[in-house]
């Protein structure tokens, strides 16, 4: 597996597979050859059919600038993997320099078929929980420790993103008008926190500051502000409202956060290895859906929870997302993902509780390793017009007003 730090990655919204992994392309190609004077990008996949929604294009043409940047939006792609665009750069003299081929894999993360990437590369032997579960019983650690054996300079980078979690739900708390877009929807998150401050019942106030935490990342991340991937910037929400809650409302340390966020970053990583998080390839059970085992391995660490717990919760996080499609209204990151996100928040806290209590019941005959591979397939088999293209499911149902 790759690096935790290659998993949760600071960035501007709305997507990561259509801006933060686009940025890093374009930015990657200024290192390699300069600034030049013009560049010829097309895009393919779902970069092309909800590339306008998710301001792919503005935020291709921002990171070359001033160049001039002829860009298409265009089909027919047949490259190995199903999203990626192809980028051209010409000299003053309006030769060409070089060509790239880049593959926007989800979450942010790119690979190009020219060139190697350092943060690709795998710096974890094992690849699935059992294998997992089976080092850590032969050297008689836990799995804070597998890491931090595995990446000592990993808790720096964490302590930036849960600030940077925590501050994109601060900032969002304080917005109010209309997210970007033909949608004309309103911004709520602000409003869902006043209307938690008066709630007395002490559960209906949790869900409630819950989900506004969730809406606030989630505005956020729609208005093209600060983020971060849990695994995705869609998805970003979940991870974003559980560590606020715990720091503001719970007082949890800084310390303990950070580590939680390193758990939940192994069970996100290993359904990236097995499965995928990009929305393109699986749908949004690979980004909500993952989000929410993250979520479940969290709250699970945080909540002093045994790794066969742990491991139920998560196991359930995912399970319960099976199937869930990618169909974005209008291609923007709204409708349905903004609610979705703070409905699987709620889920989260629900699937540590069944499984902190069902684990003295039984064992679980459904493993992590199992439920990913089936996720693995299941995304397969989804229709194409349900995994991030706005062709099918509730995207071709609403009508815009």
């Amino acid at each position: 597996m790759q690096s935790i730090k290659e998993l949760y990655k600071i960035g501007r919204g709305p997507s990561s597979s259509h801006t933060l992994a686009c940025e890093r392309a374009c930015k990657l190609f200024i290192e390699e050859y300069g600034l030049l004077s013009r560049y010829e990008v097309e895009l393919y996949g779902s970069l092309s059919l909800t590339g306008k929604g998710h301001m792919t294009d503005k935020i291709i043409i921002d990171t070359l600038k001033p160049a001039l940047c002829d860009l298409e939006f265009k089909l027919n792609w047949e490259e190995e993997f199903p999203n990626g665009f192809y980028i051209k750069g010409y000299n003053s003299h309006d030769k060409l320099v070089a060509k790239w081929t880049i593959f926007s894999i989800g979450g942010g993360s790119i690979k190009i078929k020219e060139k190697k990437l350092h943060y690709n590369d795998e710096i974890y032997d094992e690849k699935s929980l059992d294998e997992i579960k089976h080092y850590l019983d032969e050297h008689n650690i836990d799995l804070y420790t597998y890491i931090e054996q595995h990446e000592d300079d990993l808790e720096d980078h964490l302590y930036q993103v849960l600030y940077a979690m925590i501050k994109s739900v601060e900032n969002g708390l304080n917005q109010s008008g209309e997210l970007p877009g033909k949608l004309h929807v309103l911004k709520s998150a602000k409003d869902l926190y006043i209307q938690s401050l008066n709630i007395e019942d002490p559960i209906e106030k949790q869900k409630l500051t819950l989900m506004a935490y969730a809406y606030s990342a989630n505005e956020e991340n729609a208005s093209g502000h600060q983020v971060v991937t849990a695994p995705t910037l869609g998805a970003c929400g979940i991870l974003a409202a559980i560590m606020t809650y715990y720091y503001k409302n719970l007082h949890t340390s800084r310390t303990k956060l950070v580590r939680s966020l390193a758990v939940a970053g192994i069970f996100g990583n290993l359904i990236k290895q097995n499965a995928t998080i990009s929305g393109a390839v699986g749908g949004c059970q690979a980004e909500v859906g993952a989000a929410c085992a993250m979520g479940c391995a969290a709250i699970a660490y945080l909540e002093g929870l045994s790794l066969k717990q742990i491991e139920y919760a998560a196991e359930i996080g995912i399970e319960h997302h099976l199937g869930l499609t990618c169909d974005p209204v209008g291609g923007y990151v709204i409708i349905p993902c903004i609610e979705r996100n703070a409905v699987a928040t709620l889920r989260a806290f629900d699937a540590v509780v069944l499984s902190k209590y069902m684990s003295k019941i039984k064992d679980n005959k459904v493993t992590f390793d199992t439920v990913v591979h089936t996720m693995n397939y299941t995304g397969k088999k989804l229709a194409y017009e349900l995994k991030e293209t706005s062709l099918g499911g509730l995207a071709s149902e609403f009508k815009e007003e």
